[in-house]
């Protein structure tokens, strides 16, 4: 029985494409979804499964960004900004 791969070989620049691809898909949609206009029982159907893509795509981008290790010095206070 096939199942999925847990141990991924991803390098920092691919996730930076892969991230980079999922906005521009979603500025995408959302650009398709401002030029549909007044809404008709179609676009209803058609702004919902959009809205629905919007929000997984905005969803993984936030995982992605939770599972990002961030530069803090060992040797002194951290001091942001």
């Amino acid at each position: 029985m096939a199942r999925y791969n847990v141990d991924f070989q991803l390098s920092v620049e691919d996730m930076e494409l892969i991230e980079d691809a999922l906005r521009r898909s979603k500025t995408e949609l959302a650009s398709n979804l401002i030029a549909e206009g007044a809404p008709s029982p179609k676009l209803c159907e058609q702004t919902q499964k959009t809205d629905a893509s919007m929000r997984q795509i905005h969803d993984l981008l936030g995982r992605l960004h939770n599972q990002k290790v961030f530069y803090r010095p060992k040797n002194a206070p951290y001091v942001s900004g």
